[in-house]
């Protein structure tokens, strides 16, 4: 078992610079190999794990990454608290802002999102109703407050397939459903896992306006700019954070 939160890590979050680390721990899975060894270490005196979801070099894309593996992986350690971090477009929220989402919409296809598919196993229906762990959510918010930094304490993410970005009819649709946020990795992450009765929990950091709702067309430019803004905002929050995890 194990006393240490993980963090897995998205686009711009492959820093170890940050990361006092330890040791890495390369994990068999039964659904493949997750997308980098798991590195343990130590972030503003916290212990965690560290995995990035791309990979080391951020060549996974997001309908290939072994979201199983990796929930699977992290669970057989003893985690039992995820903290999921990657860059998203705004729908209704701007570029700069980090939002701790507290609902999320699917819409994804083929990606392999249960553990649950097999015929030795009996059938289990999670309930989904509060895809966030709010304990979680309530530590990252207050972290948030205590760093001072620009926040949203609620959010709806819209999660879509990639890796190329959405059309501005396809960003409409979603703001008609109700979505705040897009991005491409927040599914079958967080179903995965509440299968495994982990307390997880989501930080988006805003990076870009999604499709239609900026002044001209989505820049890799202007992503990177504001990543690295927001990835230090990101790091600040973390370093605001307290032990004692869910």
């Amino acid at each position: 078992m194990t006393d240490r939160i993980a963090i897995v890590g998205g686009s711009g979050l492959a820093w170890l610079e940050a990361l006092e680390v330890e040791r890495q721990k390369v994990v068999a899975t039964p659904y493949g190999e997750p997308s980098a060894p798991l590195t343990f270490g130590r972030f503003a005196g916290l212990p965690v794990v560290f995995l990035p979801r791309h990979g080391g070099g951020h060549t996974i894309p997001p309908h290939r990454v072994n979201y199983r593996a990796n929930i699977w992986a992290l669970e057989s350690i003893g985690i039992k608290s995820i903290i999921s971090v990657a860059s998203v477009g705004g729908i209704t929220m701007e570029p700069g802002i980090l939002c701790i989402p507290d609902q999320i919409i699917d819409y994804t296809w083929g990606r392999e999102h249960t553990f649950v598919d097999c015929c030795d196993a009996p059938v289990k229906h999670v309930d989904f109703s509060q895809p966030y762990c709010q304990q979680l959510r309530d530590i990252l918010i207050q972290a948030g407050r205590r760093a001072s930094v620009r926040i949203k304490t609620e959010g709806t993410y819209g999660a879509t397939q990639g890796p190329r970005l959405e059309t501005a009819a396809e960003i409409q649709r979603m703001h008609r459903d109700g979505c705040d946020l897009v991005g491409m990795t927040g599914m079958p992450e967080a179903a995965l896992a509440r299968e495994l009765d982990l307390c997880f929990a989501h930080l988006s950091l805003v990076v870009n306006w999604a499709a239609g709702l900026g002044r001209g067309p989505i820049t890799m430019q202007d992503i990177q700019k504001n990543l690295e803004t927001s990835i230090e905002s990101v790091k600040l929050l973390l370093r605001n954070m307290e032990n004692g995890w869910p």
